[in-house]
């Protein structure tokens, strides 16, 4: 318990060295606060001249799309504030800054998270919570201690998911250097595709979205159940439902899969 506690208290100290050194340059840290809010911003946008053009969307109401929008956007805030820096694993790895890692008496995935304070993660946060409380109060349900439960459940697992996935991808930048790229392209679909009911894409594109890169497991089936629309996911509701354990199991096995990676790896010139 004493060397746990212990390692978090050492995390903690580097993450505040980390956002003081970032803020030694004033003009740099609000251009990267700047540049995560825009993201998010270019989002609400696009959705707001959806839904002022049509009432809803895939037989969803405009409240309930904002409702997915908001979650998504909260879930990758948080996935960006606490586990983005592993989408720089090709850089790190090419650069030969993973091989000191490994010498430390610390886990390496924590030390990639340690690597530096993600400031844009501070502009995704500001717009993310704003449109996330817009949603919540639009919304039409009354929002019992059950469906306020479930709704924080199902942002961390839609967190978790989003840190699967992109940590399922960085375990070939060990190996393979064009993985930055593939993290791009996932990074465009979900933010393409991941705010809107897939109910709207042709089936092959939603089931896509569902087994193969489970984006409908960060925010369109956490949204659906609460909206009740869990008899039309597409899925059986136990599974839409049970999204947020599959957001953490799908984290743990993507860890698994990251040290199995690690342990394979032999160096940046071999």
């Amino acid at each position: 318990m004493y060397s746990t506690t212990r390692a978090w208290q050492v995390a903690w100290r580097i993450t505040r060295l980390n956002f003081r050194a970032q803020l030694e340059y004033r003009g740099e840290f609000l251009m990267m606060v700047a540049i995560g809010a825009i993201w998010q911003i270019s989002i609400i946008v696009f959705a707001a001249v959806l839904l002022t053009r049509f009432s809803g969307l895939g037989g969803w109401s405009s409240a309930d799309v904002l409702l997915i929008a908001g979650m998504r956007m909260l879930s990758h805030g948080l996935y960006v504030l606490a586990f983005g820096r592993v989408t720089f694993m090709t850089f790190l790895v090419q650069e030969g800054r993973i091989d000191p890692c490994l010498l430390r008496p610390m886990p390496v995935y924590r030390q990639v998270q340690l690597t530096s304070f993600p400031v844009n993660a501070i502009g995704d946060l500001i717009v993310a919570v704003s449109m996330f409380a817009a949603a919540v109060a639009r919304s039409s349900l009354t929002w019992s201690p059950g469906q306020i439960a479930y709704l924080a459940a199902g942002v961390v697992g839609g967190t978790l998911v989003e840190a699967a996935l992109f940590t399922t991808l960085s375990s070939a930048a060990f190996h393979f250097p064009a993985s930055f790229y593939w993290s791009q392209w996932m990074e465009e679909l979900m933010g393409t595709f991941g705010s809107y009911p897939l109910s709207i894409l042709p089936k092959f594109a939603s089931g896509a979205f569902t087994f193969v890169l489970p984006l409908a497991f960060i925010a369109y089936f956490p949204a659906g159940v609460l909206t009740g629309h869990g008899t039309s996911l597409g899925v059986p509701e136990l599974l839409a439902a049970g999204s947020p354990l599959i957001g953490l199991a799908a984290f743990i096995l993507s860890r698994l899969l990251w040290n199995w990676s690690l342990s394979r790896y032999s160096g940046v010139n071999a």
